[in-house]
């Protein structure tokens, strides 16, 4: 039997992520205080859904999501799309260890995942996202780095609260691996 690229499961996951994201991009954004640079509960749903799924979840979701929202507004900024893709990327590279789906994200897996999460949008925000503006849309260094570093602080705020809290919650849902054996009677 041959293996499937992506599982049926993943490819809901991409869908119902993609317009979760889309709906918290487009409507329910806050302005920063920087010059096209949003408060947003996006990347929440990014890290939720990258920790579950895995990387390649993470990654479409990313790119789906942001592209759908720069799509709404007029036409995308592919350096930022770029760089969602790759923080859903980053993230889900190390899913198996978060043990999210195992009922086991216990603090040092919290512990694990906010420090995947901090260099995850480190690398996108403050290094991908600012390097593409520039080499794409000849952007002024300084301002796309100030974007940058506005936009992953707020991301990896976001992702350290609401990120853990909905992770912890679903992590609470899933039954611990061993917690029941057959033949007991509960």
């Amino acid at each position: 039997m041959k293996s499937k690229l992506i599982s049926v499961k993943t490819v809901v996951a991409i869908g119902i992520g993609s317009a979760i994201m889309f709906v918290l991009m487009r409507f329910v954004a806050l302005p920063s205080g920087i010059p096209n640079t949003n408060f947003n509960l996006s990347p929440a749903i990014v890290a939720v859904f990258a920790a579950i799924f895995g990387p390649v979840a993470g990654l479409f979701i990313g790119f789906i999501g942001h592209t759908l929202t720069d799509l709404t507004w007029g036409s995308p900024w592919w350096s930022w799309i770029i760089a969602d893709a790759l923080f859903g990327f980053l993230i889900g590279i190390f899913w198996k260890l978060y043990k999210v789906d195992e009922g086991a994200f216990t603090l040092p897996k919290v512990l694990i995942f906010n420090i995947v999460q901090i260099f995850a949008n480190a690398a996108a925000w403050i290094i991908v996202a600012p390097l593409l503006d520039i080499l794409i849309y000849q952007e002024p260094s300084d301002k796309v780095f100030v974007q940058g570093a506005v936009a992953g602080a707020l991301n990896a705020a976001v992702v350290l609260i609401l990120g853990t809290i909905l992770l912890v919650g679903y992590s609470r849902t899933r039954v611990k691996a061993g917690s029941l054996k057959q033949g007991e009677d509960y």
